[in-house]
């Protein structure tokens, strides 16, 4: 059989593979630990005595140290060397989950919680660095679906691991079993990943450390303590969103003076990072916001168990598992152009199904509709990113993946704060029951509040004489403030389309750096 020149390239060989499934799990780690500690939120209220906005901090924490430490990840990368500094942030994770098992206080569990958000991340977009480097820009598209199984299967079995453990063990379970997972990964990326050469040569943008990271941190304290007050005119929501955002401005004007700043917005110049940047953008804003509301409605609206609601979200998981890998192989061959609109409109249609939710829906129709939408995610959100990258030259890709791991990390903040203040505003417009006041916070009790209430705890209907009309309206009037929200992340997520028209529609070349050999794709990786 006659070998041809490029055929070795296009397979995905066992180092890549070993590569690959290091960076899972670490990503798996620390995806997971975002959705598994939401479930926990009412354990923590209960065990540490404290209100339901104190202990969602201990998500905020984690998720405001992602968003400081992820600038500095690409200057890192360059500096110290991809494998290094990935070891370190599993190190770092670890250590954090060890720490937050043994947490007596909230203080000291939100305070761990930082700790882990320090070294989580900059997993990921040191994966994504890792991977793409590995495979080279014929290959991206295949190892770009196998990162995208945690960030898709995150979401669905959090709620179903972390409501496993707490119901059999406790809840310092859902930390304690990051112990085995991450010493593992610390073990096979000494052995899987490969060396690689830091380059010492640029030096570390101090001011554009102190404008970006504080900005970006001021900006989500700001915007997650939406949910909290319920308004953007509250001090605690737009003095820090405005420091934030002035901050970051002015990061922006300055970063296109020093050679090699923080973050590398001169990396924009390239269309094919710019148009898939903002279609992830506005994609994380609508999907990652209204998403993470699903098993909301399924524990809220239809008065299930964490574990049912999440068993309720695999069938998305399932659908993203079977057209994920074929995405990326896609991806490889043909400009994600031509198959990413194909892939929206599928889960445009899922979509659709949640806004249209009452008190009774048939959940054949919902799991049907979570399994569209899946089987369009796995074709939608890795080829973008894909996209983004496959053109970069190799010393950019460090600073493009770190761009885009801000990015979605913003997106998915502020859909997230957005979407809970929608809907929690829909429900704050129930009907009042006459003479029902709340005992701790000395308001009046709605139809929508006792209706959630009763779902969750049904024993009040013994000592809460309510006619029962009223705990079905108030059923009804909180599936119907879900399908405004949902209403409102359709219309966010049908305007992903138009950036996504934009998307390349024919092969480009890849940009090569001074000096970069030709046939990137086919430098051996060294692994040892």
């Amino acid at each position: 059989m006659t070998h041809r020149p490029g055929m070795a390239s296009s397979r995905i060989d066992g180092a890549v593979l070993k590569i690959a499934g290091v960076v899972v799990i670490g990503a798996i780690m620390s995806i997971l630990d975002v959705t598994v500690v939401s479930v926990a939120l009412p354990t923590f209220q209960s065990e540490f005595d404290v209100s339901y906005a104190r202990v969602a901090w201990t998500m905020t924490a984690y998720t405001l140290a992602l968003a400081t430490v992820i600038p500095a990840t690409g200057w890192a990368a360059d500096r110290f060397g991809t494998k290094r500094l990935y070891m370190i942030a599993l190190a770092l994770f670890t250590l954090g989950s060890g720490l937050c098992a043994t947490a007596e206080s909230i203080e000291m569990l939100i305070g761990c919680r930082v700790l882990q958000g320090l070294g989580g991340g900059m997993l990921m977009p040191l994966g994504m660095t890792i991977m793409t480097r590995a495979a080279g820009p014929d290959r991206i598209g295949r190892l770009m679906a196998i990162l995208g199984v945690p960030m898709l299967l995150g979401p669905i079995g959090g709620p179903i691991l972390g409501g496993w453990l707490i119901d059999i063990a406790s809840w310092r379970w859902i930390f304690l079993i990051n112990l085995p997972i991450g010493l593992i990964a610390l073990v096979c990326a000494q052995l899987a990943l490969p060396k690689d050469r830091p380059e010492p040569s640029e030096s570390f943008d101090v001011v554009g450390m102190l404008m970006l990271s504080p900005g970006l941190a001021l900006f989500l304290y700001g915007v997650s303590s939406l949910p909290e007050t319920g308004t953007f005119a509250d001090t605690k929501v737009w003095v820090p969103m405005l420091a934030g955002a002035s901050l970051v401005i002015a990061f922006v004007r300055y970063s296109f003076t020093p050679r090699h700043p923080l973050l590398d917005l001169r990396l924009f110049a390239h269309r094919n990072l710019t148009v898939a940047a903002l279609a992830l953008f506005v994609f994380v804003i609508a999907f990652m916001g209204a998403g993470l509301l699903f098993p909301s409605y399924f524990l809220q609206a239809r008065g299930e168990s964490t574990l049912t609601a999440g068993l309720l979200m695999a069938p998305q998981g399932i659908g993203a598992m079977i057209t994920m890998p074929i995405a990326g192989m896609l991806a490889d061959k043909i400009p994600v152009g031509r198959t990413v609109p194909f892939a929206m409109a599928l889960i445009c249609t899922g979509f659709f199904t949640f806004t249209q939710i009452d008190a009774g829906t048939s959940y054949w129709l919902l799991c049907g509709s979570l399994f569209v939408m899946g089987l369009g995610m796995g074709g939608t959100m890795m080829p973008i990113m894909t996209s983004a990258l496959k053109t970069l030259a190799q010393h950019e890709v460090a600073r493009g993946s770190t761009l885009l791991n801000i990015l979605q990390q913003i997106g998915s903040s502020i859909g997230a704060a957005v979407m809970s203040v929608i809907l929690t505003t829909e429900l704050n417009a129930s009907q009042p029951i006459p003479g029902a006041v709340d005992p701790q916070s000395g308001k009046p009790v709605t139809e929508a509040g006792l209706a959630i209430a009763v779902q969750q705890k049904p024993e009040l209907i013994a000592l809460l004489p309510v006619d029962p009309s009223v705990i079905q309206r108030g059923l009804e009037f909180v599936a119907d403030s879900f399908a405004t929200t949902f209403r409102v992340g359709f219309v966010i997520m049908l305007m992903t389309f138009i950036p996504i028209a934009f998307l390349p529609r024919r092969q480009r070349a890849r940009s090569q750096a001074p000096g970069e050999p030709d046939g990137h794709a086919n430098v051996p990786v060294s692994v040892h």
